[in-house]
């Protein structure tokens, strides 16, 4: 079973449209499972039409809770909270779970074990049916943090399931930038299919997330989209592509049948025949081609 991981180095570039793009196709010669990794904005599901089977908490972290019955109202917690979570009382203080952070130094301060440090959920995963394979996704509720240990849960979820039932390949939709989630989703990646686009910022952005799957060894192919919105901008990423030694594996035209699959809520290649699937289908033959080797 081979991973294909599909990230882009900001958000914006038509990488879910690509994912949901290719396991529509891929389904058709190969069995799947896929994944949603970006837990912040999880959109995939948006085109795949899931039908949920399964919902795990996530528990992210843990926040402080003062026992009322315990607490003597010395006000130590507060004095060593550096965020201001401690609320103080007549007979007892209290913490705004809100405000904790969960650094535990009030925990470890207080003098009469008053203080409790719990686990908390930060968010949900899931588990759904689409009519293309599998679908593990998942989301973070919304001021929560340890995004990237959730992408770490729903991948390593998925991956069990893709070994159990002996597919192809698992698909995952990565977070979008380079920070902690991306690193997280890149563990275990065959290859990474890094989606660009001919804007000011595109190849800069290129150049950052090839820099980071580089930095994990990770196999990389680069697919441009909307390259004819602006081709001197993409003869200036395909440049940069011969100059590193990086397949350029797809050249995606701009077509108003994009808009109109994702308003209907489907993947572009389930709408229309015409040069974006045509296109789609030779870039997922390279990407089999480079698994294949």
């Amino acid at each position: 079973m081979k991973q294909i991981l599909i990230l882009s180095g900001k958000g914006g570039t038509g990488k879910t449209t690509v994912a949901a793009g290719l396991a529509h196709l891929a389904s058709g010669t190969a069995s799947l499972v896929l994944a949603d990794a970006d837990v912040d904005a999880s959109n995939l599901e948006l085109v795949l039409h899931p039908q949920l089977e399964e919902t795990t908490p996530f528990e992210g972290g843990v926040k402080a809770v003062i026992d009322p019955d315990l607490c003597t109202a010395c006000g130590r917690c507060a004095e060593v909270c550096r965020f201001e979570a401690v609320l103080a009382g007549d007979e007892a203080y209290a913490v705004d779970p809100v405000a904790c952070e969960g650094c535990a130094a009030c925990y470890y301060q207080c003098p009469v074990e008053a203080i409790a440090m719990n686990p908390t959920q930060a968010g949900e995963w899931y588990r759904s049916r689409t009519p293309w394979g599998v679908l593990f996704h998942a989301r973070l509720f919304p001021g929560e943090e340890n995004s990237g240990k959730l992408v770490t849960t729903v991948k390593q979820n998925a991956n069990l399931w893709a070994i159990r039932e002996k597919a192809d390949y698992m698909l995952v939709d990565g977070p979008p930038g380079i920070g902690c989630p991306v690193i997280a989703a890149t563990a275990g990646t065959h290859l990474a299919l890094l989606v660009t686009e001919p804007s000011m910022s595109g190849l800069h952005d290129l150049e950052r997330i090839l820099g980071t799957v580089a930095h994990f060894q990770v196999e990389a192919a680069v697919v441009v989209n909307k390259w004819d919105l602006k081709p001197s901008r993409a003869a200036e990423i395909e440049a940069f592509c011969r100059d590193r030694g990086v397949s350029l594996i797809g050249r995606i035209p701009y077509d108003d049948a994009v808009t109109r699959a994702m308003v209907s809520g489907e993947p572009v290649t389930a709408v229309t025949d015409g040069p974006v699937t045509a296109e789609l289908w030779r870039i997922w033959r390279a990407v089999a081609d480079i698994l294949a080797d």
